[in-house]
């Protein structure tokens, strides 16, 4: 009996197709299209006015960089199959003298990575069918254009010939016939100049451009996969958390073309303001142009609507006016998409000879501001739950909205004004290079970064700039887009600004500015102003406050704030924290007339005379504590007892040693000997936390006597009992924690028999070293609670120093050892000793209160994961207090999973 045959492997579903109200794929599967292609696919469904297409998979995208940058072979008949169903529907053919088919070919990530990959337009132009597309479209001027802004865009982007060479050849074209502008430039120009552009190519390739249109076409989809990797894509990924192993998705779509005519154009529109939230429409749009004309700033586009002309004072038509009919179609296009995909729509369009074309769209990115205002009115207008909204607000971005705004009555010297593309205010050295920008600001500038325009190759630059400044573009430009998305203040369009580039000055008026020179931007007006203008702090608006009580609603974790001031306090409470969950008592000794009895203390022989120094400053601590309690206000306060180790304490170096010496009227030598004494080769991993709460047990009495006689002192004051959490730092051991416990515990007894009064506290520990972990069933037996001090964990567990490591962790990054830096988001590892920690110090004691007070508290990522293990709370800076409020709620709404 013969085997029953093997069923061979289906064929792969690469490709897609979408066009005349159908398509193959649809929003959900936005992993494999891309974002581009499954909301294409969508808008076709939703029978939008949408050039027909298809799209090649992010599938293809992993087989082409496994198989050494090479596209399969089986993608070609797929493609060209697909490519006649795009014909039909488009009325025209690929590669056909008479009728050709023009595409377009793009890039669509997931995630929206504006302007980040390589795009070509126009494909399918070769000598024989732009006559047959001069003579379909009776414009020979409108297909020479065409043809040579292909070259330029296939030259650059697949034969890597520098975009600049053909502007050179442009501008000397024009200058050599009188010309300023594109528009003056006829079809004999245009011919002549294809010429010129073909010349070029051949003249650096020294081969002749492809006249083959399927060489063309598969030239261009392996570009677009290459550009996955490119300089730029891989810095936004990097700064956006996106990983590299998604790949993109290729679409290649039917040209239609806003460069036919004055009844022609091509613009973007979003369907809300993305700056305010305001709900209007809002974009710009050019008249006889492409869509990259838009999005590459390189000419200044004209306010869509008559409202947004006349508040910009703008004296060209809006497209509203111009062609009203056009606005009517795209205004209820707008309108349907928002409602069907439930969020601000940014959309490309083109106007065809008056038809208007949806070329793309997607969710916009939106200042915070804005944001946080749309979410709400969504709400109000049924569109979306409360639910939704606070899921929908990006977290980690919060922290826009608590950034210094200009002091409205400050004086201001404003040497310039452009359009206000993304709100807050910056001051800092004015910088005209994007690398230049990346060098300075890691040596500890602030900068304003000024460009005539700027590119994808500038965006660590962007990112570097306390804010940016360009004179070209407009609201939808590139610099404004991506501004908005890193919450950097912008001014674009600043056409009254002259930027010299070569001679690095910003020069408006008789005002010129140099490199280095202190400039301030006001992203919200659109002002340049000279020099620096002092801040106020932010008002949180109605809109914030109404989301972050949602949030409140939905989350199960508190969020407390790190604070050892009075001011860090009020701020936390300011921000909506529930409290205090590390306060670091050592930073108080560091405070003027404190740092010399600190000092008479370590230099002490005995404990006698540690004792007398410690005395000196228990009042001074008691009074620190009684303002914290009292502005906390019942609320819980942890406070840590005295961590770093002594040295850090004293001075170093011969000069500081003698000056420290005589003020404290002792001998440098001694001073010196001491601090030899205290010196270790690794001393945050030495004689510190309960290690010197153990050798020097006074320390932790005179603490915790401080700690409780405030607490007395601030009930009294607040009617009411103050409940302080004392935590002990650095444990490894049960016998650690109870040595200290017990001199705790002691003081108490002692404060309670003084005052005659019954005390509340608990003690407990912070979790911060492997062995901790490992021991939290028996350390949790003798402590209240638990809380994970994740910088040192992450130190320890790593076995490196987080102010060091900051010399070759982006390689390790950038390489795929570890996906995220450690110290930012909480690393698996790490994560998996926490688990370890909760589970055996719960098994002990059920009742065992835990948090996290490192640096992680404030970070989204980690806070879900926090939800996961099922913390109580979680700790951060005052100004992250917001954000962990935020990601608290969207963790517990999102929670489905547990992590074992």
């Amino acid at each position: 009996m013969k085997p029953a045959a093997k069923a061979k492997d289906p064929s792969p579903h690469w490709v897609f197709t979408f066009g005349a109200g159908r398509a193959e794929g649809d929003a959900a599967q936005r992993d494999l299209l891309g974002g581009k292609g499954a909301y294409l696919a969508e808008m076709s469904r939703l029978g939008l006015p949408v050039p027909p297409g298809l799209t090649i998979s992010s599938e293809v995208c992993a087989a082409y960089y496994r198989s050494g940058k090479m596209l399969p072979a089986a993608l070609m008949p797929m493609v060209s199959e697909a490519l006649d169903v795009v014909g039909n529907v488009a009325g025209a053919r690929f590669g056909d003298v008479e009728n050709p088919l023009l595409v377009s070919v793009r890039s669509g990530s997931r995630a929206s990575m504006p302007g980040m990959m390589d795009t070509v337009l126009n494909l399918g132009l070769n000598d024989e069918t732009v006559e047959g597309l001069a003579r379909r479209s009776s414009d020979r001027r409108f297909a020479y254009d065409t043809y040579r802004r292909f070259i330029q865009m296939y030259g650059d982007v697949v034969l890597g010939i520098d975009h600049y060479l053909f502007e050179e050849v442009l501008e000397n074209y024009k200058s050599l016939k009188g010309f300023e502008l594109d528009s003056e430039l006829g079809q004999e120009h245009w011919a002549e100049l294809v010429a010129r552009f073909k010349a070029l190519v051949e003249q650096e390739l020294g081969q002749p451009f492809p006249q083959d249109l399927h060489v063309q076409l598969w030239g261009a989809i392996a570009a677009v996969f290459g550009s996955w990797h490119n300089a730029r894509a891989i810095a936004y990924r990097r700064l956006h958390d996106i990983p590299d192993d998604w790949g993109t998705a290729v679409t290649v779509q039917a040209m239609v073309f806003g460069n036919m005519g004055e009844r022609s154009a091509t613009g973007v529109v979003f369907t809300r303001n993305p700056s305010t939230g305001e709900n209007a429409l809002y974009g710009e749009f050019l008249v006889n142009a492409q869509g990259e004309d838009v999005v590459a700033g390189l000419r200044t586009p004209q306010p869509l609507t008559e409202a947004a002309r006349k508040a910009t004072g703008d004296r060209r038509p809006s497209l509203e006016a111009l062609m009203p009919e056009a606005f009517a179609d795209l205004k209820a296009a707008c309108a349907k998409l928002e409602a069907h995909f439930r969020d601000i729509q940014d959309i490309e369009f083109t106007v065809e000879e008056g038809r208007v074309w949806m070329l793309q769209s997607r969710s916009g990115k939106r200042s915070m501001q804005a944001a946080l205002k749309i979410a709400v009115d969504m709400v109000g207008e049924g569109l979306i739950t409360e639910k939704e909204a606070v899921l929908g607000i990006d977290a980690a971005q919060i922290d826009q909205l608590l950034h210094p705004t200009l002091d409205p009555d400050a004086p201001k010297l404003v040497i310039g004004k452009g359009l206000p593309a993304s709100p807050g205010a910056a001051s800092g050295k004015l910088v005209f290079d994007a690398d230049e920008a990346v060098h300075l600001k890691a040596q500890g500038h602030t900068l304003i970064l000024a460009r005539v325009e700027t590119s994808p190759e500038d965006v660590q630059g962007m990112h570097a700039a306390a804010g940016i400044i360009t004179t070209r573009g407009g609201m939808t430009s590139h610099a404004a887009v991506v501004a908005r998305g890193m919450g950097r203040p912008c001014v674009v369009g600043a056409a009254s600004v002259q930027i010299d580039l070569e001679r690095e000055t910003l020069s408006s008026g008789n005002e010129t500015l140099i490199k280095g020179d202190v400039v301030t931007i006001d992203g919200s007006t659109g002002q340049i102003i000279k020099g620096r203008v002092p801040t106020r702090e932010p008002t949180l608006s109605s809109d914030f406050l109404t989301l972050m009580g949602w949030a409140d609603q939905f989350r199960r974790m508190k969020v407390r704030a790190n604070a050892d001031t009075p001011t860090d306090a009020r701020q936390s409470l300011a921000f909506g924290a529930d409290g205090i969950g590390l306060c670091r008592t050592e930073h108080m000794f560091f405070e003027e007339g404190r740092i010399v009895p600190m000092r008479e203390m370590i230099l002490a022989d005995d404990t006698e005379g540690r004792r007398a120094a410690l005395a000196k400053l228990l009042p001074m601590q008691r009074k620190d504590f009684i303002e914290l309690f009292e502005i906390m206000a019942g609320a819980p306060v942890t406070i840590r007892l005295l961590d770093p180790p002594l040295h850090e304490f004293l001075p170093h170096g011969e000069a500081a040693i003698g000056e420290v010496a005589a003020a404290m009227g002792v001998s440098a030598a001694r001073l010196k000997r001491r601090v030899a004494g205290l010196s270790e080769f690794n001393p945050m991993l030495g004689h510190r936390g309960s290690r010197l709460l153990v050798s020097f047990p006074e320390i932790a009495e005179m603490q915790a006597r401080a700690i409780f006689e405030a607490a007395i002192e601030a009930g009294s004051k607040l009617g009411t009992t103050v409940v302080p959490e004392i935590m002990v730092p650095l444990v490894t051991a049960k016998a650690e924690l109870d040595l200290v416990k017990e001199r705790i515990d002691g003081v108490a007894r002692a404060v309670e028999k003084e005052q005659g009064v019954k005390l509340t506290y608990s003690v407990g520990t912070m979790v911060e070293l492997p062995r901790a972990c490992i021991n939290a069933g028996e350390i949790g037996k003798s402590a209240d609670f638990f809380s994970f001090g994740t910088n040192d964990l992450t130190q320890t567990t790593f076995g490196l120093s987080r102010d060091d490591a900051g010399r070759f962790l982006s390689e390790y990054t950038e390489k795929g050892i570890i996906q995220h830096d450690p110290f930012v988001t909480l690393d698996p590892a790490v994560g998996e000793l926490m688990w370890i920690a909760v589970e055996r110090g719960r098994r002990s004691h059920p009742d065992l209160k835990i948090g996290i007070c490192g640096e992680h508290g404030g970070d989204p990522e980690t806070i879900r994961f926090c939800e996961d293990i099922r913390l109580d709370y979680v700790s951060c800076s005052p100004y992250r207090v917001p954000v962990a409020r935020l990601a608290a709620a969207q963790a517990a709404l999102s929670l489905t999973v547990k992590p074992r």
